[in-house]
């Protein structure tokens, strides 16, 4: 049950304003909750391997020019050994290799370090390409440039020039893919090395092709210029090497609907909805219309609305006719409300005001409250917007307010659920 506030008005202040401080911020100052956001996609492994073997080799460039630190350069690299190749720098350069959040990252060189210790200090001499060792040759994670697969097969195309150079062959360089040729605009074949649809030879040798595109509606042509066609796309027909649009709305290649009609665009065409007054039509509004709709008549050469009501169509006592478009509906007249089927005198109540049945003690009151909001604001403002003041302002008209309406509450509910 919750607490009902204390009699007095000091009393009702100081128990809205603890109420109103004890919550646990203003909802409007609370941020709201962050958009869920699916997760990105992951790396390939060998593109992973890839980025860790050059944040490796940056590592090393960065570190180029550094010893030991004791102070005796020449002392530590005759006793101990050379920085250049020593335990340390491996360790200061695999430290910095990944990013903090990089996941992939640190979890690829866990399972590698074994492999890249061993690499520093046995093969680099006889292998000093770390990726082609590591992440081709030990792990089998990457293939060279121009190949795919776990076999690393050849691109179409060959691997010295991928899909003849017009496009992306899937999987290049990794140990997966399809090894398929993702042709740019204008390009097909199996390695790209045709025009695609739409488009045609400007220039070939041996090495080089150049497609350009066809006059708009050819599919297939010899030059760029509308007579130039030799194949035509969906929606066009040959015609003396030029491609004319086809009237499918014309020639019964449309399919629409009973109660739709047939609008031919260029290369296709459109079905729309005929007019409320049609039963079938041949175009837009009621003046093609097949038949007219019921509620409908035929007037020349339009199917215009029949106005019901001219006869009597509501015979219910203090009905009246309503027409509406394509028909009607019986509505009570003015002053008069349904009620169980049929139209009834509405009652109207007498007036009367919100503070009439108001005592003389609820009016002081209320001149109270209002003189202690006028009060609070007037302190609100001088504070600039002080949080404080703001808290305490809302909490003397929270108080108020409930100790207004808890003296009279039952009043003010009757009054309400009576209409006054």
């Amino acid at each position: 049950m919750a607490p009902r506030p204390p009699r007095g008005l000091v009393q009702a202040l100081l128990w809205g304003l603890s109420l109103f401080l004890s919550l646990p911020g203003p909802i409007w100052l609370q941020p709201p909750p962050p958009p869920q956001s699916s997760p990105p996609p992951q790396p390939h492994p060998c593109h992973t391997c890839r980025a860790l073997v050059d944040s490796f080799n940056k590592g090393l460039e960065r570190t180029i020019r550094d010893n030991f630190g004791g102070g005796n350069t020449a002392w530590e690299e005759e006793k101990l050994s050379k920085y250049k190749d020593s335990e340390t720098r491996l360790v200061e350069v695999l430290e910095g290799v990944c990013s903090k959040s990089d996941f992939e990252c640190h979890r690829l060189l866990e399972l590698s370090e074994e492999l890249v210790e061993s690499w520093w200090f046995h093969k680099q001499q006889e292998a000093p390409d770390l990726f082609q060792w590591l992440c081709s040759d030990s792990l089998k994670l990457c293939c060279p440039s121009g190949t795919f697969g776990p076999s690393c097969l050849p691109c179409p195309g060959g691997a010295e020039r991928p899909c003849g150079g017009y496009g992306q062959c899937e999987g290049e360089g990794t140990r997966g893919g399809s090894g398929h040729c993702d042709c740019q605009a204008g390009y097909g074949g199996e390695a790209c090395g045709q025009c695609g649809l739409g488009y045609f030879e400007a220039e070939r040798n041996a090495s080089h092709l150049v497609c350009s595109a066809c006059f708009g509606p050819c599919a297939r042509c010899s030059g760029p210029e509308e007579s130039n066609c030799l194949q035509c796309k969906k929606g066009w027909a040959l015609h003396h090497l030029k491609c004319v649009d086809i009237d499918e709305c014309g020639t019964e290649r449309a399919n629409c609907g009973a109660d739709q009609f047939c609008v031919n665009t260029e290369g296709s065409y459109e079905c729309r909805d005929c007019a409320k007054a049609c039963l079938g039509c041949m175009g837009a509004g009621p003046g093609r219309c097949k038949k007219c709709s019921p509620g409908y008549q035929q007037v020349g050469s339009k199917c215009l609305d029949v106005d019901e009501c001219e006869a009597e169509v509501c015979p219910g006592e203090n009905e009246q006719c309503e027409n509406t478009e394509g028909g009607y509906r019986c509505v009570c007249a003015e002053g008069y409300k349904q009620m169980e089927g049929i139209c009834v005198k509405q009652q109207i109540p007498e007036s009367a005001g919100f503070f009439s049945e108001m005592t003389e003690d609820e009016l002081v009151v209320l001149q109270q409250m209002f003189f202690g909001v006028i009060i609070c604001a007037l302190a609100t403002l001088a504070a600039k917007g002080d949080l404080v003041f703001t808290a305490i302002f809302i909490g003397a008209v929270a108080a108020m307010t409930g100790y207004w309406l808890s003296e009279r509450s039952d009043r003010v509910l009757e009054g309400f659920i009576k209409g006054r």
